[in-house]
C-alpha cells in the first residue's frame, strides 16, 4: 500500500492510498473560504455525556446532484475535493467539520478534534458493496493508519470509523464515502462497552459462543466471525469479530487485513439481497480509547439496518429515542436465517 499526502487549497489534508506506487501531483486550484471554527462542547450533567454544538454545518452540502458531487475527481471543467483526475481511495479533512482544530478564541469548552472523509471509489454510482477484496483491503489500511495518526493528535481520546449508507439513514452525498470522527472523549457507549469487559472479561467470547449455539451464525473465515446478536436492537443487525482479540484496527495482522474483505462483502450483498434492493445502512468501528480501557476493548464492527420490510423502515420511537429502550420487530434468529437464506453472487 502506497500513501500519498498532499494539501488542498484552504490548508486541509489530503491523503491517497493505493495498491501500487502512484504519482499524485495534481494541485488544488480553487479559491476556497476560510474554514469555520471548532464547535462548542457542551456537559449534560445528568446523563453525563459531551454534547457538540456545530451550527455552521447547517450550511454543508445535501444531497447535490451527480454533476456537482464534491467527492468525484476532479475534470478540467469541475474542481472538486479530489484534484485528481482519478483515485482509489481517498481521505481527507471535512470542509464542515463537527470537530477541528481550530479553536475560536474565548470558548470554554471547544470541540477539539477531527473530522474525516473516506473515498471508497471514485466511481460515483458504486458501492461499498461492489468494490472488491482488493480494494477492501485498502480502504483497511486506510482506516488503520488514518485511526494510528489521529490517535496522536493532542486531545483525542478515540477515534470511530464509520459508514452510513441511504437516504434513510441521513446520508446527504451519494458517492461511496464514510467518515473517520477524533473525539475529545470517550463517547458512551465505548464507556459502557469497557464496563461491562471490566466485569466480566470474557463477554466478547461468551457472545461469540452463543451465536454459534443458537445459529446466529452469517460467515466466517479463518480470522473473522460475522453474526446476528442475541438482544440485537434493529430489524437486521450484524457484529464482525476478529478472532482473535485487539484493541484497535492498527493492531491487525497483515492476514488479519486480508480476510476481512471476503466475509464482511458477503454480509453488505446478503442485506441488499434481503428485500431485493439497496440496504440503507449504518457500520461503525467499535476501537479501544487512545488511552483508556486498552486492555479491555475488543474491536468488532456493528452494521445496522433501518429496513425492516420492504417500504416499512424502523424509526426511533418514543421508548427508543426518549428512554434508550429497545424494541426489535425482528426476531435475531429469523433474521439470521433470512440473511443465510439469501443467494449471493461475487
Amino acid at each position: 500500500m502506497f500513501k500519498s499526502v498532499t494539501k488542498l487549497a484552504d490548508g486541509r489534508e489530503l491523503l491517497y492510498f493505493d495498491g501500487t506506487e502512484t504519482v499524485r501531483d495534481a494541485a488544488d486550484t480553487r479559491d476556497l473560504p476560510a474554514l469555520p471554527p471548532a464547535s462548542e462542547l457542551r456537559y449534560d450533567p445528568l446523563l453525563d455525556e459531551w454534547v457538540a454544538i456545530a451550527a455552521h454545518r447547517q450550511t454543508r452540502a445535501f444531497l447535490p446532484p451527480t454533476s456537482e458531487c464534491p467527492l468525484c475527481p476532479s475534470t478540467p471543467e469541475r474542481a472538486t475535493e479530489i484534484p485528481a483526475a482519478s483515485y482509489e481511495v481517498a481521505v481527507f479533512e471535512n470542509k464542515s467539520p463537527s470537530l477541528s482544530d481550530r479553536v475560536a478564541e474565548g470558548m470554554e469548552h471547544p470541540g477539539v478534534g477531527r473530522c474525516e472523509v473516506v473515498c471508497f471509489t471514485d466511481q460515483h454510482n458504486s458501492s461499498f458493496t461492489r468494490l472488491d477484496p482488493e480494494r477492501v483491503r485498502i480502504v483497511m489500511e486506510a482506516w488503520a493508519d488514518r485511526t494510528a495518526e489521529l490517535s496522536a493528535l493532542p486531545g483525542v481520546e478515540q477515534v470511530f470509523v464509520f459508514e452510513n449508507r441511504g437516504e434513510q439513514v441521513g446520508v446527504t452525498l451519494h458517492h461511496p464515502h464514510g467518515q473517520i470522527y477524533a473525539f475529545p472523549f470517550v463517547t458512551p457507549v465505548t464507556r459502557r462497552h469497557l464496563a461491562a469487559a471490566e466485569r466480566n472479561p470474557g463477554v466478547h467470547a461468551e457472545e461469540l459462543a452463543s451465536a454459534v449455539a443458537d445459529d446466529r451464525v452469517l460467515g466466517e473465515n479463518e480470522h473473522w466471525v460475522a453474526f446476528v446478536p442475541y438482544a440485537s436492537r434493529w430489524p437486521y443487525e450484524v457484529r464482525l469479530l476478529p478472532r482473535r482479540r485487539v484493541p484497535d484496527l492498527p493492531a491487525l495482522t497483515a492476514e488479519e487485513r486480508d480476510s476481512f474483505g471476503p466475509v464482511y462483502l458477503d454480509v453488505l450483498r446478503r442485506l441488499d439481497g434481503l428485500h431485493g434492493q439497496p440496504m440503507p445502512y449504518m457500520a461503525g468501528w467499535h476501537q479501544a480509547p487512545v488511552r483508556a480501557g486498552r486492555d479491555l476493548a475488543y474491536l468488532h464492527l456493528q452494521v445496522i439496518t433501518i429496513l425492516r420490510a420492504p417500504g416499512k423502515l424502523k424509526y426511533m420511537a418514543g421508548t427508543e429515542s426518549v428512554m434508550g429502550a429497545f424494541i426489535n420487530d425482528v426476531r435475531p434468529e429469523d433474521a439470521a436465517r433470512l440473511l443465510r437464506e439469501v443467494e449471493v453472487s461475487g
